[in-house]
Protein backbone atom coordinates (compact mmCIF):
# COMPACT_ATOMS: atom_id res chain seq x y z
CA UNK A 1 0.00 0.00 0.00
CA UNK A 2 1.30 3.70 -1.14
CA UNK A 3 0.59 6.56 1.41
CA UNK A 4 0.30 9.72 -0.24
CA UNK A 5 0.39 13.08 1.50
CA UNK A 6 -2.08 15.65 -0.26
CA UNK A 7 -2.96 18.66 1.17
CA UNK A 8 -5.72 21.90 1.05
CA UNK A 9 -3.97 24.93 0.82
CA UNK A 10 -6.67 26.87 0.40
CA UNK A 11 -8.31 26.78 3.65
CA UNK A 12 -4.40 28.72 4.56
CA UNK A 13 -0.68 27.44 3.92
CA UNK A 14 1.59 29.63 2.00
CA UNK A 15 4.47 28.09 -0.50
CA UNK A 16 6.97 28.02 2.12
CA UNK A 17 4.93 25.55 4.40
CA UNK A 18 3.43 23.34 1.15
CA UNK A 19 7.83 23.40 0.78
CA UNK A 20 8.52 22.17 4.23
CA UNK A 21 5.55 19.89 4.15
CA UNK A 22 6.69 18.33 0.78
CA UNK A 23 10.28 17.68 2.39
CA UNK A 24 8.94 16.34 5.08
CA UNK A 25 7.13 13.90 2.96
CA UNK A 26 10.24 13.49 0.80
CA UNK A 27 12.41 12.76 4.33
CA UNK A 28 9.83 10.42 5.79
CA UNK A 29 9.70 8.16 2.53
CA UNK A 30 6.29 8.98 2.06
CA UNK A 31 5.56 7.96 -2.02
CA UNK A 32 4.12 11.08 -3.32
CA UNK A 33 2.97 15.14 -2.45
CA UNK A 34 -0.66 16.05 -3.72
CA UNK A 35 -2.32 18.95 -3.22
CA UNK A 36 -5.91 20.72 -3.92
CA UNK A 37 -6.57 23.07 -6.95
CA UNK A 38 -8.89 25.35 -5.18
CA UNK A 39 -9.03 29.34 -5.01
CA UNK A 40 -11.19 30.01 -2.23
CA UNK A 41 -10.96 28.69 2.04
CA UNK A 42 -14.05 26.25 2.40
CA UNK A 43 -15.81 26.43 6.09
CA UNK A 44 -14.81 28.29 8.71
CA UNK A 45 -11.47 29.14 7.28
CA UNK A 46 -9.63 32.24 6.95
CA UNK A 47 -7.58 30.65 4.46
CA UNK A 48 -4.81 33.09 5.15
CA UNK A 49 -2.49 34.18 3.40
CA UNK A 50 -4.46 33.17 0.58
CA UNK A 51 -4.72 30.76 -2.26
CA UNK A 52 -1.68 29.56 -3.93
CA UNK A 53 -2.00 28.27 -8.02
CA UNK A 54 -2.10 24.47 -7.56
CA UNK A 55 0.82 24.13 -10.87
CA UNK A 56 3.04 27.16 -9.72
CA UNK A 57 3.33 25.57 -6.59
CA UNK A 58 4.04 22.11 -8.00
CA UNK A 59 6.52 23.68 -10.39
CA UNK A 60 8.58 25.13 -6.87
CA UNK A 61 8.64 21.82 -5.22
CA UNK A 62 10.13 19.89 -8.70
CA UNK A 63 12.92 22.14 -8.53
CA UNK A 64 13.38 21.84 -4.80
CA UNK A 65 12.73 18.25 -4.44
CA UNK A 66 14.21 15.03 -5.81
CA UNK A 67 12.06 11.78 -4.95
CA UNK A 68 8.86 12.08 -4.23
CA UNK A 69 6.01 11.96 -7.09
CA UNK A 70 4.00 14.98 -7.75
CA UNK A 71 -0.21 15.95 -8.48
CA UNK A 72 -3.39 17.20 -7.88
CA UNK A 73 -6.29 16.09 -6.60
CA UNK A 74 -7.93 17.02 -8.53
CA UNK A 75 -6.44 19.97 -11.26
CA UNK A 76 -10.31 22.19 -11.93
CA UNK A 77 -10.91 21.39 -15.60
CA UNK A 78 -12.67 24.77 -15.46
CA UNK A 79 -9.59 27.26 -14.94
CA UNK A 80 -7.50 26.59 -17.67
CA UNK A 81 -7.41 25.78 -21.07
CA UNK A 82 -6.47 22.24 -22.20
CA UNK A 83 -4.17 23.33 -24.62
CA UNK A 84 -2.48 25.64 -22.09
CA UNK A 85 -2.72 23.14 -19.24
CA UNK A 86 -0.74 20.43 -21.28
CA UNK A 87 1.28 22.76 -21.62
CA UNK A 88 1.94 23.79 -18.23
CA UNK A 89 1.82 20.11 -16.78
CA UNK A 90 4.65 18.72 -19.57
CA UNK A 91 6.73 21.53 -18.59
CA UNK A 92 6.41 20.96 -14.78
CA UNK A 93 7.27 17.05 -15.73
CA UNK A 94 10.29 18.17 -17.47
CA UNK A 95 11.25 20.49 -14.35
CA UNK A 96 10.59 17.43 -11.84
CA UNK A 97 12.34 15.13 -14.05
CA UNK A 98 9.53 13.14 -14.59
CA UNK A 99 7.68 12.62 -11.29
CA UNK A 100 4.11 14.60 -11.87
CA UNK A 101 0.81 12.70 -12.49
CA UNK A 102 -2.01 14.45 -13.59
CA UNK A 103 -5.40 14.39 -11.77
CA UNK A 104 -8.34 16.14 -13.88
CA UNK A 105 -11.37 16.65 -12.64
CA UNK A 106 -14.78 18.59 -13.46
CA UNK A 107 -13.95 22.00 -11.17
CA UNK A 108 -17.79 21.66 -8.76
CA UNK A 109 -17.03 24.54 -6.40
CA UNK A 110 -18.87 27.53 -7.85
CA UNK A 111 -18.18 30.35 -5.05
CA UNK A 112 -14.36 30.28 -5.98
CA UNK A 113 -15.42 31.16 -9.44
CA UNK A 114 -17.76 33.98 -8.65
CA UNK A 115 -14.85 35.11 -6.92
CA UNK A 116 -12.37 35.24 -9.38
CA UNK A 117 -14.13 36.01 -12.38
CA UNK A 118 -14.35 32.40 -13.61
CA UNK A 119 -16.44 30.80 -15.82
CA UNK A 120 -18.82 28.39 -14.49
CA UNK A 121 -20.54 26.25 -17.32
CA UNK A 122 -23.46 24.40 -16.42
CA UNK A 123 -21.95 21.53 -18.37
CA UNK A 124 -18.61 20.26 -17.47
CA UNK A 125 -18.74 16.24 -18.36
CA UNK A 126 -18.74 17.04 -21.78
CA UNK A 127 -15.68 19.58 -21.27
CA UNK A 128 -14.02 16.95 -19.15
CA UNK A 129 -13.91 14.50 -21.66
CA UNK A 130 -12.56 16.88 -24.41
CA UNK A 131 -10.22 18.37 -22.15
CA UNK A 132 -8.61 14.74 -21.22
CA UNK A 133 -8.95 13.82 -25.11
CA UNK A 134 -6.95 17.18 -25.77
CA UNK A 135 -4.67 16.96 -23.00
CA UNK A 136 -3.47 13.03 -23.55
CA UNK A 137 -3.87 13.87 -27.49
CA UNK A 138 -1.14 16.51 -27.55
CA UNK A 139 0.91 14.82 -25.49
CA UNK A 140 0.77 11.27 -27.13
CA UNK A 141 1.33 13.17 -30.81
CA UNK A 142 4.83 11.79 -32.26
CA UNK A 143 7.41 14.38 -32.33
CA UNK A 144 7.53 16.26 -35.77
CA UNK A 145 3.62 15.44 -36.25
CA UNK A 146 0.63 17.90 -35.68
CA UNK A 147 -2.12 17.28 -33.51
CA UNK A 148 -6.02 18.80 -34.57
CA UNK A 149 -8.90 18.00 -32.39
CA UNK A 150 -13.07 19.40 -33.49
CA UNK A 151 -15.12 19.37 -30.42
CA UNK A 152 -17.90 21.09 -29.44
CA UNK A 153 -16.15 23.05 -26.43
CA UNK A 154 -12.94 22.87 -27.89
CA UNK A 155 -11.18 23.08 -31.14
CA UNK A 156 -7.17 22.63 -32.10
CA UNK A 157 -5.92 23.11 -35.67
CA UNK A 158 -1.92 21.69 -36.69
CA UNK A 159 -0.79 22.31 -32.97
CA UNK A 160 2.84 21.10 -32.82
CA UNK A 161 1.70 19.32 -29.70
CA UNK A 162 5.03 21.12 -27.64
CA UNK A 163 6.19 20.34 -25.21
CA UNK A 164 6.72 17.03 -24.65
CA UNK A 165 6.68 15.54 -21.14
CA UNK A 166 9.79 13.86 -19.73
CA UNK A 167 7.88 10.91 -19.34
CA UNK A 168 6.63 8.50 -22.05
CA UNK A 169 3.30 8.73 -20.21
CA UNK A 170 2.40 11.14 -17.18
CA UNK A 171 -0.10 8.83 -15.25
CA UNK A 172 -3.44 10.53 -15.85
CA UNK A 173 -6.11 10.61 -12.50
CA UNK A 174 -9.86 10.63 -12.87
CA UNK A 175 -12.07 10.24 -10.17
CA UNK A 176 -15.40 11.05 -8.01
CA UNK A 177 -18.73 8.92 -6.84
CA UNK A 178 -20.33 9.14 -10.35
CA UNK A 179 -22.29 5.89 -11.18
CA UNK A 180 -21.68 5.98 -15.16
CA UNK A 181 -20.17 8.62 -16.82
CA UNK A 182 -17.03 8.61 -14.14
CA UNK A 183 -16.14 5.04 -14.56
CA UNK A 184 -16.82 5.77 -18.24
CA UNK A 185 -14.22 8.40 -18.57
CA UNK A 186 -11.71 6.76 -16.06
CA UNK A 187 -11.81 3.58 -18.18
CA UNK A 188 -10.92 5.60 -21.33
CA UNK A 189 -8.66 7.66 -20.13
CA UNK A 190 -7.53 7.04 -16.55
CA UNK A 191 -4.26 5.50 -15.38
CA UNK A 192 -5.44 5.29 -11.79
CA UNK A 193 -8.79 5.99 -10.45
CA UNK A 194 -9.48 7.78 -6.98
CA UNK A 195 -12.73 8.00 -5.02
CA UNK A 196 -12.70 10.77 -2.03
CA UNK A 197 -13.77 10.26 1.32
CA UNK A 198 -15.66 7.32 1.13
CA UNK A 199 -16.82 4.54 3.11
CA UNK A 200 -15.70 0.91 2.01
CA UNK A 201 -18.37 -0.33 1.16
CA UNK A 202 -18.96 2.61 -1.26
CA UNK A 203 -15.14 2.10 -2.42
CA UNK A 204 -15.71 -1.50 -3.51
CA UNK A 205 -19.10 -0.55 -5.20
CA UNK A 206 -17.36 2.11 -7.23
CA UNK A 207 -14.58 0.69 -7.61
CA UNK A 208 -16.70 -2.86 -9.18
CA UNK A 209 -18.13 0.00 -11.76
CA UNK A 210 -14.91 1.19 -12.98
CA UNK A 211 -13.42 -2.06 -13.57
CA UNK A 212 -16.83 -3.13 -15.27
CA UNK A 213 -16.65 -0.03 -17.39
CA UNK A 214 -12.69 -0.95 -18.26
CA UNK A 215 -14.04 -4.79 -19.49
CA UNK A 216 -16.80 -3.17 -21.27
CA UNK A 217 -14.22 -0.68 -23.21
CA UNK A 218 -12.14 -3.56 -24.15
CA UNK A 219 -9.36 -3.01 -21.63
CA UNK A 220 -8.09 -5.20 -18.71
CA UNK A 221 -9.67 -3.41 -15.14
CA UNK A 222 -6.27 -4.29 -13.64
CA UNK A 223 -4.93 -1.78 -15.77
CA UNK A 224 -6.04 0.82 -13.10
CA UNK A 225 -4.80 1.51 -9.60
CA UNK A 226 -7.66 1.76 -7.45
CA UNK A 227 -6.79 4.48 -5.04
CA UNK A 228 -9.25 6.38 -1.73
CA UNK A 229 -7.99 9.75 -0.85
CA UNK A 230 -8.99 9.87 3.20
CA UNK A 231 -8.73 12.48 6.32
CA UNK A 232 -5.70 11.77 8.80
CA UNK A 233 -5.90 11.47 11.78
CA UNK A 234 -3.41 9.65 13.65
CA UNK A 235 -2.33 9.68 17.51
CA UNK A 236 0.16 7.61 19.99
CA UNK A 237 -2.33 7.59 22.50
CA UNK A 238 -6.08 8.83 22.73
CA UNK A 239 -5.31 12.05 23.94
CA UNK A 240 -3.11 13.04 21.09
CA UNK A 241 -5.72 11.32 18.80
CA UNK A 242 -8.23 13.97 20.50
CA UNK A 243 -6.23 16.66 20.31
CA UNK A 244 -5.34 16.40 16.84
CA UNK A 245 -8.99 16.31 15.76
CA UNK A 246 -10.01 19.59 18.01
CA UNK A 247 -6.68 21.13 15.52
CA UNK A 248 -9.08 20.39 12.44
CA UNK A 249 -12.56 20.77 14.21
CA UNK A 250 -13.27 17.12 13.48
CA UNK A 251 -15.28 14.97 16.32
CA UNK A 252 -12.86 12.16 17.12
CA UNK A 253 -16.08 9.58 16.57
CA UNK A 254 -16.69 11.01 12.89
CA UNK A 255 -13.33 10.87 11.74
CA UNK A 256 -13.01 6.95 12.85
CA UNK A 257 -16.41 5.94 10.86
CA UNK A 258 -15.23 8.34 8.06
CA UNK A 259 -11.53 9.11 7.28
CA UNK A 260 -8.43 6.93 9.18
CA UNK A 261 -8.57 8.11 12.74
CA UNK A 262 -6.79 6.37 15.97
CA UNK A 263 -4.01 4.75 16.92
CA UNK A 264 -1.29 3.38 14.34
CA UNK A 265 -2.58 -0.23 14.65
CA UNK A 266 -6.68 0.94 14.16
CA UNK A 267 -5.47 2.90 11.11
CA UNK A 268 -3.48 0.24 9.89
CA UNK A 269 -6.79 -2.17 10.74
CA UNK A 270 -8.91 0.13 8.28
CA UNK A 271 -6.10 0.78 5.88
CA UNK A 272 -6.60 -3.23 5.17
CA UNK A 273 -10.13 -2.85 4.73
CA UNK A 274 -9.57 -0.61 1.83
CA UNK A 275 -6.80 -3.22 0.21
CA UNK A 276 -9.65 -5.82 0.18
CA UNK A 277 -11.26 -3.70 -2.28
CA UNK A 278 -8.71 -3.68 -4.41
CA UNK A 279 -7.36 -0.16 -3.05
CA UNK A 280 -3.62 -0.22 -3.73
CA UNK A 281 -3.02 3.74 -2.40
CA UNK A 282 -3.98 6.17 0.28
CA UNK A 283 -4.07 9.90 -0.50
CA UNK A 284 -3.80 10.97 3.48
CA UNK A 285 -5.52 13.79 3.56
CA UNK A 286 -3.63 16.55 6.34
CA UNK A 287 -5.29 19.16 7.27
CA UNK A 288 -3.05 21.00 9.83
CA UNK A 289 -0.04 21.25 8.25
CA UNK A 290 1.99 23.11 10.58
CA UNK A 291 1.54 19.05 12.82
CA UNK A 292 5.10 17.74 11.34
CA UNK A 293 4.91 15.05 13.95
CA UNK A 294 1.93 13.77 12.65
CA UNK A 295 3.60 12.99 9.23
CA UNK A 296 6.34 11.33 11.87
CA UNK A 297 4.44 9.24 13.58
CA UNK A 298 3.00 7.98 10.35
CA UNK A 299 5.92 7.33 8.57
CA UNK A 300 7.38 5.97 11.83
CA UNK A 301 4.57 3.46 12.90
CA UNK A 302 2.10 3.01 10.13
CA UNK A 303 3.84 2.81 7.49
CA UNK A 304 6.11 0.23 8.04
CA UNK A 305 2.91 -2.04 8.69
CA UNK A 306 2.06 -1.57 5.40
CA UNK A 307 5.38 -3.01 3.57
Amino acid sequence: MDLRIFTEPQQGASYDTLLTVAKAAEDLGFDAFFRSDHYLAMGDADGLPGPTDAWITLAGLARETSRIRLGTLMTAGTFRLPGVLAIQVAQVDAMSGGRVEFGLGTGWFEAEHLAYGIPFPKEKFARLEEQLAVITGLWGTPSGQTFSYEGTHYRLTDSPALPKPAQDRIPVLVGGHGATRTPRIAARYADEFNIPFASVEDSDRQFGRVRAAAAESGRAPGDLVYSNALVACVGKDDAEVSRRAAAIGRDVAELKENGLAGSPDEVVDKIGRYAETGSSRIYLQMLDLGDLDHLELISAQVQPQLS
